[in-house]
């Protein structure tokens, strides 16, 4: 059998780190619609998707994975906690913007552009409730076989006076195989990317200290704030002493859509 060089050349960008980040990360393109075939994760407790829980309001961070789903010590928890425990009305509101956010994630080959091999596309639980009904209906089932299950169709639009462009998820008719080829599919579902590899795990020490920032007010630069919200006021615990936050308005980059935000999380 002829040697797929082809084959060789995305393999050697994996192992060399050339298919990182951006690379192996996919959005659908607004105003366009696209096919997409979608790839469990393996060892993933029978689930086909992935959840990441996310913090994207704390001013100073484009974005911080919440170390408690991975069983490790939670400063925004910890924070959360202690707002509660004070019981005013403030307090109770800024734990409220301070919880976590779920996104989920897909493995996906993008039709016409299999030379890129498989991506992962992240999306909001709207198209996440969907997709998990498209696989409980018994007219669909499993979307996800490499032998019998579905490519779908993927559209993203915006409405006339709609903040976010809206993303649309549909089976195709027929059941069709991942690939004709046979090693094409092999290996692609025996290279599927890592998720560790999208984003990176802040220390607890590092949460620490861009809390501490903020509650500070030494929020300066603008990075990371929830995007066109202002910075909330610095919280009053029982063993601190009055103070309040500026809330001044950032110019931080605006985006388009939600899910535009979110991928920017993981550049």
């Amino acid at each position: 059998m002829a040697i797929d060089f082809d084959a060789i050349k995305r393999k050697l960008d994996r192992l060399s780190g050339a298919n990182r980040s951006r690379n192996t990360s996919w959005k659908p393109s607004e105003g366009e619609e696209h096919t997409v075939r979608l790839i469990s994760f393996p060892d993933n407790d029978g689930q086909p998707f992935k959840e990441l829980q996310w913090y994207y309001n704390i001013p100073g961070a484009r974005g911080i994975v919440a170390p408690y789903q991975f069983g490790q010590k939670d400063p925004v928890q910890e924070l959360i906690a202690k707002l509660r425990e004070e019981g005013s009305k403030e307090s109770y509101e800024l734990a409220k913007k301070l919880y976590p956010n779920m996104r989920c994630y897909a493995a996906v080959i993008v039709r016409g552009e299999e030379d890129q091999g498989v991506r992962i596309w992240s999306f909001g639980k709207t198209v996440y409730q969907k997709l998990l009904g498209i696989m409980l209906d018994e007219d669909y089932g499993d979307i996800t076989d490499p032998k019998s299950g579905r490519d779908i169709k993927v559209s993203c639009t915006k409405a006339p006076g709609k903040k976010w462009a809206m993303t649309d998820v549909i089976p195709r008719g027929k059941s069709t195989k991942l690939s004709s080829d046979n090693d094409q599919t092999k290996e692609w579902m025996s290279n599927i990317p890592s998720m560790e590899e999208l984003y990176t795990m802040k220390s607890y020490d590092e949460i620490s200290a861009i809390i501490e920032k903020w509650l500070n007010g030494d929020d300066t630069d603008g990075e990371g704030t929830e995007w066109g919200t202002k910075t909330p006021e610095k919280p009053q615990t029982q063993s601190s002493e009055t103070s309040t936050a500026s809330s001044k308005e950032k110019g931080d980059k605006s985006y388009s859509n939600l899910d535009d935000a979110f991928a920017d999380l993981m550049d």
